[in-house]
């Protein structure tokens, strides 16, 4: 069973050429064209067992987080594993609903929740309501009150723990937007259970992102343990825990823990509180499923660097921009025995525009095909269309048989929904 941890197998090289599974991937290139993101189902199966697999001798429930990858086909691949979902807006919610997620396996996370979305997920009838602070907790109330409705809820408590993780994906720190305080957890409970209309069933905590190490998983958990301990013995009737995610991937030279390592860590920790244990992987599923397919355009040397153009820009992929990101980039054909250091950079007009800098590559040239590893989370969901570009197709592969599952954009749809108002332009 593959390791969600671990790059996924389904992406290897036949006859010296790169295949998603048993396709090549040059074809789906060929067929599609680029740049294309390409998603393995066998991986993202595989990855799900494997993490379920880890917390099987609990009550548990994984629910993918699925802002790490919105795809209605790797999203219905995953619910038909068993998943539910972990969503953060009317539109992630609108979008798991539409794979055929069960409403009843949703949880409803994220720090800015208007009336209307809180509406939306107590008229379909969601797990739970991940709350952040105390006057979302009143809105929460003053809605479910005006439907007639109990709204099942936790509080997401901050541990004041570092993930030790890139700033922008750290979470769990006191100086972090998310969560409350866990020192004022206690009576942030209590004023919970004096409302009318909110049923306080659990704690949530999730101090990250891309966590490559146990350590903070159990510091924050042990928190939580006391915690849980500390509104029982106040009369909280807490049946869920939701750990939240962060389980990081092999993007370059990390040793993140294993599966069946993270599964141990939660269980030891709070498996014997007799609660529901909720889990929310996203990149841990999806990152090691997909690539990003790029074509060269042309090469040049300005006598400091080498530059290798490519159609796939930081609209498509932010990741290396934004988060300073390693990933693995590799030519799609036979390897060029011959090696060079070069910027792979793309069209757009921003000199942060990159997906490499100074890397050692086999050569490429005009028209070449590069994969980009690990680009199956927070790749194509973090797309745009900066630039005026159109954003990349998506294809699911199984086996030797693969489907377009999001078509690339057309201009139209770069000027959908626009409208010029004459009236006012005179």
């Amino acid at each position: 069973m593959t390791d969600p941890a671990r790059p996924a197998e389904a992406f290897g090289r036949r006859g010296g050429w790169l295949h998603a599974e048993a396709v090549p991937v040059a074809q789906i290139a060929d067929e599609v064209g680029t740049p294309v993101y390409i998603y393995s189902a066998t991986a993202l199966t595989q990855a799900f067992d494997a993490l379920d697999a880890a917390f099987g001798g609990s009550r548990h429930l994984l629910c993918y987080s699925i802002k790490a990858n919105m795809n209605l086909a790797v999203v219905r691949t995953l619910v038909a594993r068993g998943a539910g979902v972990d969503v953060t807006s009317r539109g992630e919610l609108f979008r798991a609903l539409r794979a055929g997620a069960d409403p009843s396996r949703i949880v409803y996370s994220g720090v800015g929740k208007r009336d209307d979305e809180i509406a939306a997920a107590l008229e379909i009838g969601i797990k739970l309501f991940n709350v952040e602070c105390r006057q979302e907790l009143r809105r929460i109330d003053a809605v479910a009150g005006s439907q007639g409705r109990l709204a099942p809820v936790a509080f997401r408590v901050n541990p004041d723990v570092d993930p030790q993780t890139h700033p922008y994906i750290s979470t769990g720190l006191r100086t972090s937007k998310f969560g409350i305080p866990i020192s004022e957890a206690v009576d942030a409970y209590a004023e919970a259970k004096a409302l009318e209309n909110v049923r306080v069933i659990g704690v949530d905590c999730h101090i990250g992102s891309q966590l490559t190490k146990l350590e903070p998983f159990g510091d924050a958990l042990a928190r939580v343990r006391d915690l849980v301990l500390e509104l029982r013995a106040a009369g909280h009737g807490i049946e869920v825990i939701d750990v939240g995610g962060g389980l990081g991937v092999v993007y370059d030279d990390e040793v993140p823990p294993t599966a069946a390592e993270y599964g141990a860590i939660v269980i030891d920790a709070v498996g014997g509180l007799d609660c529901e244990i909720v889990v929310e992987p996203g990149r841990s599923l999806t990152a090691n499923a997909g690539i990003f397919v790029t074509r060269v355009l042309y090469e040049k040397d300005n006598g400091d660097k080498h530059f290798v153009i490519v159609d796939g820009a930081m609209n498509d992929l932010i990741r290396p921009t934004l988060y300073q990101a390693y990933q693995a980039i590799e030519p799609v054909g036979p390897p060029n025995p011959e090696t060079r250091v070069v910027d792979v950079v793309g069209p757009v007009c921003e000199s942060g525009d990159f997906l490499a800098q100074q890397r050692e590559l086999p050569v490429v040239g005009r028209s070449d095909l590069l994969a980009v590893r690990s680009a199956g989370a927070y790749g194509f969901a973090m797309a745009s269309q900066y630039n005026g570009r159109p954003r990349a197709a998506e294809v699911l592969v199984r086996g030797d048989r693969f489907a377009i599952v999001r078509k690339r954009e057309s201009l139209e749809d770069l000027v959908r929904g626009e409208s010029i108002p004459e009236d006012l332009l005179t």
